[in-house]
């Protein structure tokens, strides 16, 4: 896919289990540049080629950090699931880069309130979030993210700037785009189903649904 406005941020994953690399992986498809940290030589071998670069080091020491120039990045992604105590040590390292935006797996809830509490922004749990479907979400346009096995996707987002003050008739997102506004939903009403003469607005929120690719090349979109 080629890069553009939504894709421009490196993403800093750190990492590379099962979410981590399902995170980092579906991240570089969609267009980032993608810098892993993954103290496993081995595993870090097994993603060579894979992603934009690869660190092997312990991001729980605040050296690695600093290293790696982690205040550069505006978003990062902590994967660790083995250890609780690497993955609190890691986060604290990144609330300490200043980084704007960072997601982070929580093995309980218990793991998930430590983590908010010293300052990650977006704790996720692996078993109700995928690595993929958190690399959907991180860059902020999608609010939700659904796919299904056959490629397939449903998700939540604000409207594409072609799309506000038209009517989805005029606007044409279907026969440009290959994919489905099912619905629209404004602040303080209920979500209604969208017809040719939904008109959207710069507050509306869209459900739209199609082909995974199709609907991130219009997420792509301004």
């Amino acid at each position: 896919m080629a890069k553009n406005r939504l894709y421009e941020d490196d993403v800093l994953v750190i990492g590379l289990g099962r979410f981590g690399a399902e995170a980092a992986l579906e991240l570089h498809r969609l267009g980032h540049k993608v810098i892993a940290i993954e103290k496993d030589q081995t595993l870090a071998d097994s993603y060579t080629g894979r992603l934009t670069r690869i660190i092997v080091a312990d991001a729980s020491q605040p050296r690695t950090i600093e290293a790696c120039r982690a205040s550069n990045f505006k978003i990062a992604v902590i994967g660790i699931g083995a250890s609780v105590e690497a993955s609190v040590l890691t986060a604290g390292n990144l609330v300490d880069a200043g980084i704007p935006s960072i997601w982070a797996s929580a093995v309980s809830v218990e793991h998930a309130r430590i983590l908010e509490r010293i300052g990650v922004h977006h704790v996720v749990q692996p078993e109700n979030d995928s690595g993929r479907r958190v690399a959907h979400l991180v860059n902020g346009k999608l609010q939700d993210y659904i796919q299904f096995d056959d490629g397939y996707a449903i998700v939540k987002m604000a409207p594409p700037r072609e799309a506000i003050g038209f009517t989805l008739a005029q606007s044409q997102i279907r026969s440009k785009y290959g994919v489905t506004v099912v619905g629209v939903k404004a602040p303080g009403e209920d979500f209604t189903h969208a017809v040719p003469e939904t008109k959207v607005t710069a507050q509306h929120t869209l459900i739209v649904s199609g082909p995974s690719e199709l609907i991130d090349r219009l997420a792509g979109r301004p």
